[in-house]
């Protein structure tokens, strides 16, 4: 069978110009987060099934690569589908799978290890996830993922700080003109009260509201009266839309037409979140309120945002509160919060602008010719050792034929400065 080149599908090999760029915004990452107090940690890349399958990661988990049994445990499992006493679909055949997200990983890892960290634990998470999904622009079946979460704090601090590091660290990269839309999941299901939906068609009505930004008012109008939801129902809930604003008035208008819907103090962390990341921002971008935002994931129980760019035309990262999550693993609730940055978007924006990385230092490219002899190599060889130990890049190549082109070459790799030996032919 012939070797096949090219990686799966939904999968990518990284050459060097977009390594270098990933190496640097990662550098950018990690030291912007740790001026804010996060702290690196690590959770494994394969999860239990059952903690994958709970639930919690909504569409995500029709989209898990799942990893088989081994050894005898496979092998019992297959007998037992042959035997007819299981149905391979029921999970029989697999105890593990690759993770779709961090954070799950991350409450699985503060339930363990809780004793052991402080409180509020500050955390910064960077790896790779798997999702079986349809590889497009910007998605990726293998995608680095990096999160920050905020474990153990109950007040809306976590919600300002989040918001307030992640701007940051995009202004730094070069990012700018920006939107980072809130909401609040407290606030749709109030709305959704409101107007006469059922408590068990949330989430139903929810996932239409998703879809807003792509079919508009109407569309969504007629998926929800297609769906057999009544026409009084939809239209006040639709009118809610039409006449919300998108900025701290919007918000007050709800909490005064929700009136006893909407939990006490909902309206006030929006406008509280709003006010005080807008006072203390260092990035040039705008904060707004988004009733349509729903954010995919179940797991979210409070305030949850997006990072919204025109030059991406969607989200490059979102998160929020998930305050029930940790507490699937201990049978106690714990506070959490935290927000994610599309990773491989942003960079795949940078490599569309040809962004350079700053800062890189000297680049000199060293090329002998060959058949160089041994005392003259040394020569080339220390000379280099010296530039290196001043800071300078040193490449060191035979010389090819073709000159030009591999200068051309080289310059596309950054390097400025070229000196060239040659072989003494007296």
């Amino acid at each position: 069978m012939a070797m096949k080149k090219k990686p799966v599908t939904g999968m990518k090999d990284i050459l060097p110009r977009e390594m270098e760029i990933r190496d640097y915004v990662i550098g950018q990452i990690k030291e912007t987060y740790k001026t804010f107090g996060f702290s690196s940690m690590e959770t494994p890349c394969v999860e239990h099934i059952e903690n994958l399958s709970s639930n919690q990661g909504g569409e995500n988990e029709k989209l898990i690569f799942k990893v088989l049994k081994r050894g005898d445990k496979l092998s019992s499992a297959v007998s037992k589908i042959a035997d007819g006493g299981s149905d391979a679909d029921s999970g029989i055949l697999t105890d593990s799978g690759l993770r779709y997200d961090l954070t799950l990983p991350l409450s699985r890892y503060y339930a363990n290890n809780a004793n052991e960290l402080g409180s509020p634990f500050k955390a910064l998470q960077m790896g790779n996830v798997w999702r079986a999904d349809r590889p497009q622009r910007g998605r990726y079946r293998q995608f680095m993922q990096c999160d920050i979460d905020i474990l153990g704090e109950p007040t809306i601090l976590a919600e300002i700080e989040l918001i307030t590091a992640t701007t940051t660290l995009l202004g730094k990269i070069g990012f700018e003109k920006f939107t980072i839309r809130l909401n609040n999941r407290k606030m749709l299901k109030a709305m959704a009260a409101y107007s006469g939906f059922e408590e068990k068609d949330y989430d139903s009505v929810f996932i239409t509201l998703d879809k807003m930004d792509k079919i508009g008012l109407e569309g969504v109008n007629e998926e929800l009266v297609a769906q057999g939801y009544s026409k009084e129902s939809v239209d006040k809930y639709l009118d809610l839309f039409d006449k919300v604003t998108p900025d701290i008035n919007g918000v007050n208008f709800l909490k005064d037409t929700l009136g006893d819907y909407l939990e006490d103090g909902v309206a006030k962390d929006l406008e509280t979140i709003m006010a005080s990341v807008d006072a203390v921002k260092s990035a040039d971008f705008k904060i707004a309120f988004d009733p349509t935002l729903v954010r995919g994931m179940s797991y979210y129980t409070g305030p949850i945002f997006e990072i919204s760019m025109d030059e991406y035309g969607g989200s490059v990262g979102g998160g929020g509160r998930y305050d029930e999550m940790i507490g699937k693993f201990t049978g106690q609730n714990t506070p959490a919060c935290g927000f994610s940055i599309g990773f491989e978007r942003i960079v795949m924006l940078l490599l569309e602008r040809d962004y350079q990385v700053p800062g890189g230092g000297d680049k000199v490219a060293y090329l002998i010719e060959k058949n160089m002899p041994t005392e003259k190599m040394l020569e080339v060889l220390r000379e280099a050792k010296e530039m290196r130990e001043n800071g300078t890049q040193v490449n060191i190549a035979i010389m090819k034929k073709n000159k030009k082109f591999q200068k051309e070459q080289l310059e596309k790799e950054g390097y400025t400065e070229f000196k060239e030996f040659f072989v003494d032919r007296m």
